[in-house]
């Protein structure tokens, strides 16, 4: 079972990054993220969920197995929006509400908080204000350059809550992810992250640090407000600014398993076991990466470009998402998991035993990935897997405009209308 306490703080540099999802993506993502979030509350409920949550390194793993661009700041908003769209519908009959998210999204955190409040029992009023609390101190008293634009609140049914929020800092061209969980917080104005992550930029001005406290005092006694504190960094995530997948990027050893996975003798059997027979062994590789999203320990996602070589990246890095592939990953956990909810746990309880056969190939044979041959390989295979980038797509009227094409006129249809 993934630990509650096991919530690693951490820095990380997280390039700004233009673009857009597609919605052949989007949609995707919304289903395969909804999937893997109720795998985990099956197999070990709400609080590891939220726990996973606040993990700034299993956040970033699920981003890059759902196909974003496994380094960017736009994981933050298209996993919290993805979620969104896909829990909230099923939110009474799972007990987990996604409220707030980007710009405007996030200033009706408070009405969505007091709404849900209301139909399940709790306190609104207390929830809208650790809502505010969270976003005063990360854009107010953690004076490190980023302005807070994205605030997601995650609610369970039994009170338990986790925050992920975003800055960005326009002039280093860098985000900053903040995680905050429940289970963590004691105080709010005594270390009460669970983790920041930004790139080190030099001392930070931080009025809920645990040296801080005659500086508040003197703040109490000017000005009878609170100061915020947070935690220190302690370990650091660095996402490197190249776009492009390297093999320093990712754990070669554990890649290997994966990859060998769809090669081992005793595979046949074992995936009859598991009711996977019909698969092929790309489908494997990709399955293999998601069952370590949702099964797998705090300490082997300190690599998540890793994950990226489940179903590729929309900019094509490390290759095109493979369609075919992506959607035949959603068909069978979406199976195992309508399965599960009848009784038959059989075929969801595979997703662990795959995690476990990886690792134990892994051990046992240890094989190392080569990465720019792994690489080269997906994109030459690219074509016959349904392989697409959000470059594939044609561009839209705005994007002609500003490349200086002519507006249609009145009463003419423009190009791609």
């Amino acid at each position: 079972m993934y630990d509650r306490g096991m919530k690693r703080s951490g820095v990380a540099d997280l390039p700004l990054h233009g673009g857009r999802v597609p919605a052949w993506l989007a949609a995707r993502m919304s289903t395969l993220g909804t999937a893997i979030a109720e795998s985990v509350l099956l197999h070990y409920g709400r609080p590891a969920l939220l726990s996973r949550l606040s993990d700034p390194f299993w956040f970033q793993a699920l981003g890059s197995v759902m196909g974003m661009d496994w380094h960017s700041s736009g994981i933050t908003t298209s996993v919290m929006g993805a979620l969104k769209r896909g829990l909230n519908p099923r939110a009474h009959e799972l007990g987990v509400y996604i409220c707030g998210g980007r710009g405007k999204q996030s200033r009706e955190t408070p009405g969505e908080l007091r709404a849900i409040a209301e139909r399940i029992n709790l306190d609104g009023d207390a929830l809208v204000r650790t809502s505010r609390l969270t976003a005063r101190v990360d854009n107010n008293a953690v004076a490190d350059g980023f302005q807070i634009y994205l605030h997601s609140f995650v609610l369970t049914r039994d009170g338990d809550w986790a925050v992920v929020q975003q800055g960005m800092n326009e002039a280093s061209r860098l985000a900053r992810r903040y995680h905050w969980h429940s289970a963590a917080v004691r105080d709010f104005t005594f270390e009460p992250h669970s983790a920041i992550v930004g790139e080190h930029a030099g001392t930070i001005m931080n009025l809920v640090d645990r040296e801080a406290r005659p500086a508040q005092d003197a703040l109490l006694a000017i000005t009878r407000e609170d100061p915020s504190r947070t935690l220190a960094d302690v370990r650091s995530l660095v996402m490197p600014a190249h776009h492009d997948v390297r093999a320093k990027d990712v754990n070669e050893k554990r890649l290997g398993a994966v990859l060998a996975l769809a090669h081992e003798r005793d595979l046949r059997d074992f995936a009859s076991f598991l009711l996977l027979e019909q698969l092929g062994p790309r489908t494997l590789q990709s399955l293999a990466l998601v069952a370590e999203v949702v099964h797998g320990t705090p300490t082997r996602f300190d690599d998540p470009a890793r994950f990226a070589f489940a179903h590729g990246g929309k900019d094509g890095h490390p290759f095109p998402v493979p369609l075919t592939v992506y959607d035949e990953s959603i068909a069978v956990l979406r199976r195992a998991l309508d399965s599960a909810r009848l009784g038959d746990t059989d075929k969801l309880g595979g997703f662990k035993r795959l995690d476990a056969f990886t690792c134990a190939i892994e051990a046992r044979r240890g094989p190392e990935a080569d990465v720019t041959a792994t690489i080269a390989h997906e994109r030459a295979i690219s074509e016959s897997l349904g392989g697409r980038t959000v470059f594939d797509d044609p561009p839209s009227r705005s994007a002609l405009r500003r490349a200086g094409a002519p507006r249609p006129r009145r009463g003419q249809l423009g190009l791609f209308d």
